[in-house]
């Protein structure tokens, strides 16, 4: 389809890549394009994009469908160009030289609602342990004065005299090809084969009214950015007693100051003096539920990692949790005493490193080499 990206180049994986690529892929580009996290013009635009193919290429049988169909799916829901974009096309063909017939939906008939999409931000550890709290949507319901048929109280619904009660109106033509009857959505009625004489005051004879309405949503620990959680019955209301849609929720988590976090995974960085490191020392590590000791042995290198293990995030589906990685940076002071200074020559000199001064008689020696002073 023109105008949108293959897929798997969005995620920048290959069309044999694992169900754990396509996740790791996901997370890493949602991470760099969150809007709350990346200011760039476009850069919620590319968030949308990563999204939906991610939608898609999660998700086996959608998978499956958009490999053997690509975009031009019409039966996957993100491609288009299929039956569906005719608009009446082949209805209409059909119609026209045979008199139409099969396959047109009773215009009384219950019809579900529609469902409703609900951005929630949560911070960085509400998304961890989960929460519950009450959120306000605004949403069209069944009207409660006339119960969804748009009629005023006390007043009766009329079966619509021009259509009958079908919704549509047949048009006849004498052709050279003979007689075509097109059938069109009924005027008097406008495709609904009711006719209501006193509308409703509270709706206006629509069935339907706007309200907003409180929900309670719980949110599961361990529930990432980007995720999508499922509230069954909470859409829009049906329409002829039809069932009502369901509320999505898109979740986007907030950056941390001291944690990062990949999948169930938790990981920081904490600072350590140079004799922490050459010494060895227990040191406190926040956690993500309180402050844990740490041991520390002599001779730790800059950058070594820690593993903390079943400190990390609750598996959103299954048990356990995941581990914390604590990376260790040494920090070198930038403010020294004469007397400290003479004492790490000292140091220097019983253990063979070389110092500023011999680095520089050094780099006179080289110098001189060069140029063969």
């Amino acid at each position: 389809m023109a105008g949108k990206n293959d897929f798997y180049e969005v995620l920048g994986v290959s069309k044999s890549a694992s169900a754990d690529e396509i996740k790791k892929a996901y997370r890493s580009l949602a991470r760099k394009y969150h809007p709350d996290v990346n200011k760039e013009p476009d850069a919620e635009a590319k968030f949308k994009e990563v999204k939906e193919a991610y939608d898609v290429l999660s998700d086996d049988q959608k998978r499956a469908r958009y490999d053997q169909f690509g975009h031009e799916d019409p039966t996957a829901g993100f491609g288009g160009g299929g039956a569906g974009d005719f608009g009446g096309g082949f209805g209409d063909i059909f119609d026209m030289f045979f008199g139409g017939g099969g396959g047109r939906r009773d215009p009384n008939a219950p019809q579900r609602g529609n469902d409703l999409q609900y951005t929630m931000t949560l911070e960085f550890k509400e998304a961890v342990f989960g929460k519950e709290t009450d959120i306000t949507i605004p949403r069209t319901e069944t009207c409660d004065t006339c119960h969804g048929n748009g009629a005023k109280p006390g007043t009766k619904v009329d079966t619509c005299s021009v259509c009958h009660g079908t919704g549509q109106q047949e048009v006849a033509q004498n052709t050279p090809f003979g007689r075509i009857v097109n059938r069109r959505t009924c005027s008097a009625c406008g495709g609904r084969g009711k006719i209501v004489r006193e509308r409703c005051p509270t709706c206006s004879g629509s069935g339907q009214v706007k309200r907003q309405r409180k929900i309670h949503v719980k949110i599961p620990a361990g529930v990432d950015d980007g995720s999508q959680l499922r509230v069954s019955g909470e859409g829009e209301g049906g329409v002829r007693g039809g069932p009502p849609g369901d509320l999505y929720l898109v979740l986007r988590v907030k950056s941390h100051d001291f944690f990062e976090r990949e999948g169930d995974d938790i990981y920081c960085e904490v600072p350590l003096t140079f004799a922490q490191a050459a010494l060895g020392d227990e040191i406190e590590i926040p956690t993500l539920t309180e402050k844990v000791k740490l041991k520390i042995p002599g001779g730790t290198q800059t950058g070594t990692y820690f593993r903390l293990k079943g400190k990390g995030v609750p598996k959103l589906r299954g048990y356990g949790q995941g581990d914390q990685h604590v990376k260790v940076t040494i920090v070198t002071p930038t403010q020294l005493t004469d007397e400290q200074k003479d004492l790490l020559r000292e140091f220097a000199a019983k253990t063979g490193e070389s110092t500023q001064e011999q680095h520089q008689s050094i780099f006179e020696r080289m110098k001189k080499a060069i140029l063969g002073d």
